[in-house]
């Protein structure tokens, strides 16, 4: 998650976090976990072990959450610290996970603040899981992530497969990246009964039509709208599939990405796709025409001349080729980048494409459309209504969309 892009927002935004830190090496990426949740809008209340406390210290988390990390059991806040904590919270994350911490928590251990503020919890809980490879993949390791998982009902987050501590190499075992841990307290935070298991189907992303191997006809979309839409998706308890063109964007943490580069290549990704989603958005950018013809090698000046002439063809409309077979009840939203006449064209499109909502938006209207983390949208409906929205960030459209959606999820329920 980019600090640009961090600031307070649903769902973080006034929530109560305990982010419990154990006594391993990947503590230094928790420092900034507190971080971008405190900036996020959420209260954070960091608890350190006593072996956590050997790798990072308390002041640097009260730096960046300006709250004091806790860290005694028996402390001047009074013996009931653990039971307000556990009773106050919204989710308990802890990262990194031990392998000695996972052998406390699957036997109910209450020897120190964390442990006792667990017992005291029925919030969801995150583990993310941090150790060497081999100690990772130790049976009692796995046995007792099984019992937290399936007899707790806590949420394990990773760990990730990379490298690992000086020495150690690479394997499975190395923590989640803040990001993406960031990412899951969100989708704990965020889950709803309305997209609970609903499988959403996401385009986003550009497409590249070559030209030859060196050269193609493409756009200048780069993919934030749609992506952030899979973000917040997930974070609601959805199983998405986001189809994505070339981007250099971070993948969304929970879905499946499908990479594709041309037009038609998202074409049959969708198609094979779509008769199981409950939801479809098609937000991708999608290039109309490609190169009639692909030259095999380089197109050089000196073999053409000074022009080259290049026959366009038209791509296949993705979304209006799958009208006939979305699942029936499901709901489908599309986009509409427009430079003139946005309303007519896109309630247009709408009709046209057999879309429930339709999110308009003018190209030419400063801080809107391609290359920027903002957005000015209209959202159309199939009824008739539109509904102006102020300039927002992707990341605030992409919740007001989905907030439209959960309401025609509603009526179909």
């Amino acid at each position: 998650m980019a600090a640009a892009t961090l600031g307070p927002r649903r769902p973080w935004q006034g929530r109560r976090i305990v982010l419990g830190v154990t006594g391993g090496i990947a503590a230094y990426k928790s420092v900034q976990v507190a971080r971008d949740l405190t900036r996020l809008g959420a209260e954070v209340d960091v608890i350190l072990t006593a072996s956590a406390q050997k790798f990072v210290a308390p002041m640097s988390f009260q730096g960046v959450t300006g709250r004091p990390a806790l860290t005694d059991l028996f402390s001047s806040e009074g013996g009931a610290l653990h039971v307000r904590l556990g009773r106050e919270a919204d989710v308990v994350c802890v990262a990194p996970a031990t392998a000695d911490f996972l052998a406390r928590a699957a036997h109910g251990r209450a020897d120190d603040l964390l442990g006792t503020t667990l017992l005291a919890n029925r919030a969801p809980v995150v583990v993310c899981p941090a150790m060497n490879d081999r100690m990772f993949s130790h049976p009692q390791v796995q046995a007792n992530l099984a019992h937290i998982r399936d007899f707790l009902g806590y949420r394990i987050a990773g760990p990730a497969d990379g490298a690992l501590a000086v020495g150690e190499g690479e394997g499975p075992g190395r923590m989640l990246e803040a990001s993406q841990i960031v990412e899951h307290v969100g989708r704990a935070l965020g889950t709803e009964e309305a997209f609970e298991g609903r499988r959403v189907l996401i385009t986003a992303g550009p497409t590249r039509e070559p030209v030859d191997p060196v050269r193609y006809l493409g756009n200048r979309s780069s993919g934030k709208m749609g992506y952030a839409i899979a973000r917040a998706a997930w974070r609601r308890g959805a199983e998405v599939t986001l189809v994505s063109g070339p981007t250099s964007l971070e993948l969304p943490e929970g879905a499946q990405v499908v990479p594709v580069g041309t037009a038609r290549e998202m074409h049959d990704a969708v198609m094979d796709l779509i008769a199981s989603a409950d939801i479809s958005i098609f937000s991708a950018a999608v290039a109309d025409f490609r190169p009639a013809e692909t030259f095999d090698s380089k197109v050089k000046r000196a073999d053409v001349g000074p022009d080259l002439n290049v026959a366009l063809t038209a791509n296949p409309d993705i979304a209006a080729g799958t009208r006939e077979r979305r699942r029936e009840g499901s709901i489908a939203v599309g986009f509409a980048l427009e430079t003139d006449d946005l309303s007519a064209n896109a309630r247009r499109k709408l009709e046209d494409k057999g879309f429930d909502l339709l999110v308009a938006n003018d190209a030419t209207t400063a801080g809107s459309g391609f290359e920027v983390d903002t957005n000015q949208v209209t959202i159309l409906s199939a009824g008739g209504g539109a509904e102006e929205l102020p300039l927002l960030s992707k990341d605030e459209v992409a919740e007001a969309l989905l907030d439209r959606v959960a309401v025609l999820l509603g009526r179909g329920s």
